[in-house]
């Protein structure tokens, strides 16, 4: 799926908030480049790898998550305080701000693992079950509306998440379709499969 750029995401934001638009357009800039800054970096560009990157990130899938936060489907210790400060009409303004960002790959620290880590997004692992990552996540990792961008995503940010579905620390995907993939993968998988993704 195509990215949005900075000026087409303006765009779409002013259509769906028509006389709003100056206000919270600003608003929402303000609050990723003094608020979100901190953790996400400058442009949604994360330099602590625990903390995810959000440039190129899908929006509404940004959206969606932004929403379960505010309402307490999923929670993040570090989140909380911001999240507490957050008013679900700063929700759109954020994810388009995001969604236009420009993307950078990360870097592979492994390429053995990596390559493993493609074969598996590629193909799944049809002894255990575990689907092949691509079929949501589109080829290279560029997700859609409903499933999230992994390309570029930090390998520690990956292997923390796929592990928080595995335990079920993190429940706020429909219809258990990650929760059940995390059931099925291993360590070891989730560790090439993430070292693969932060290379694209």
């Amino acid at each position: 799926m195509k990215l949005l750029s900075w000026k087409t995401a303006t765009a779409v934001l002013a259509l769906s908030l028509g006389a709003g638009l100056p206000s919270a357009w600003a608003d929402a800039q303000q609050l990723a480049t003094t608020v979100c800054v901190a953790c996400h970096g400058e442009g949604g560009h994360s330099v602590v790898p625990t903390f995810p990157n959000l440039a190129g990130q899908q929006q509404d899938y940004l959206a969606k998550q932004l929403k379960d936060f505010i309402d307490g489907k999923r929670k993040n210790e570090v989140m909380a305080p911001t999240i507490a400060e957050l008013k679900s009409g700063d929700v759109p303004g954020l994810a388009a701000y995001y969604a236009g960002q420009k993307p950078a790959p990360g870097k592979v620290e492994d390429a053995k693992l990596a390559e493993a880590g493609k074969k598996l997004y590629e193909d799944g692992n049809t002894t255990s079950g575990v689907p092949a990552c691509v079929g949501c996540h589109q080829p290279n990792g560029v997700g859609n509306t409903r499933y999230p961008r992994l390309a570029g995503q930090h390998q520690a940010y990956t292997i923390q998440q796929i592990g928080d579905f595995k335990s079920g620390t993190r429940a706020n995907d429909k219809g258990r379709v990650m929760r059940a993939v995390a059931e099925r993968i291993t360590e070891d998988e989730m560790k090439a499969v993430a070292e693969y993704l932060a290379g694209l």
